[in-house]
């Protein structure tokens, strides 16, 4: 990878989160307006068709990435992906997107918590420590009294739980599995789970609602394909840490349009969660340095 590439891929990720920000914006007022099963379900029709586009392009075709070393697992990662959107779009509704990204950003720790038990990794104590550091953070957002503290904070909470898990296997199926055929399931299982669930929630949308509903499937669609085009361009390890730039972007979102509030307790344990991720996420990458030849 030359220095033009990861910078220029630098650029895409950060595009791609801020993309990825609107789109949660635009979730949660249609998700407020209409069932969040048919939303979602709706923009994982769209998603599926630029799935099967972007795989019948590549080398091999639908033919090659349908074959999968192991189908049941592939399928089951991308349905988990599918719920794990909905609760959280469930979570933006009920929260709002400030406190939802809040508690959201424990993924990572999350990963590296499990990363041990489920994939064999060692996980050293100074990475154990950025788990608990952030476990500290998750304590003091929800804060009795804060506004937080509510049965509500279980959606952002489990849906970081289960995108943890869909990380995981992520680097699990990776070991027998190419990238094309990983993505190709993840859009079709998807869709396949959400329109089990969302089919029976059909509802009547106005014409400006479908606007805003083609526009969500668009940076849904958009987004995803320059998340492709940054890890084509950059190692993981170099753009992943900018992921978190979703969280500013979206709590802006939710302070200018929605008129969430950013409480101080909320602040404070957001900083702490984030760096906690973010020395997890350059601990590994400099364990994997070292033990790389």
């Amino acid at each position: 990878m030359t220095e033009q590439n990861t910078r220029l891929g630098v650029m895409l990720m950060v595009l791609t989160m801020f993309i990825f920000a609107m789109q949660d914006g635009i979730s949660r007022h249609l998700a407020g307006e209409y069932n969040v099963y048919m939303v979602i379900m709706i923009r994982y029709w769209v998603f599926a068709s630029f799935v099967i586009l972007w795989s019948a392009r590549t080398a091999g075709g639908l033919s090659k990435v349908i074959r999968s070393a192991q189908p049941k697992l592939q399928f089951f990662r991308g349905a988990l992906l599918a719920l794990e959107v909905i609760v959280m779009v469930i979570g933006f509704v009920k929260l709002g997107l400030v406190e939802s990204h809040a508690m959201f950003a424990t993924y990572p720790l999350i990963i590296t918590a499990l990363s041990g038990p489920l994939l064999g990794e060692r996980v050293g104590w100074r990475r154990w420590m950025s788990v608990a550091l952030g476990f500290i953070g998750v304590l003091i957002i929800l804060m009795p009294g804060s506004g937080v503290w509510s049965m509500a904070a279980i959606f952002p909470l489990g849906s970081a739980a289960m995108f943890a898990l869909y990380g995981l296997l992520n680097r699990y199926v990776a070991r027998r599995d190419p990238a094309s055929v990983t993505f190709f399931y993840t859009g079709i299982s998807g869709a396949i789970v959400t329109t089990i669930i969302g089919v029976w929630f059909w509802e009547t949308m106005t014409f400006g609602d479908w606007a805003w509903m083609a526009l969500l499937c668009a940076t849904s669609t958009f987004g995803h394909y320059l998340l492709i085009r940054a890890y084509e361009l950059s190692e993981a390890s170099a753009i992943q840490p900018f992921a978190y730039l979703q969280l500013v972007f979206a709590s802006m979102l939710g302070v200018i349009v929605f008129h969430d509030v950013i409480r101080l307790n909320v602040a404070i344990g957001t900083s702490l969660v984030v760096a906690a991720g973010m020395f997890a996420l350059l601990r590994a990458r400099k364990v994997a340095e070292q033990r790389t030849p």
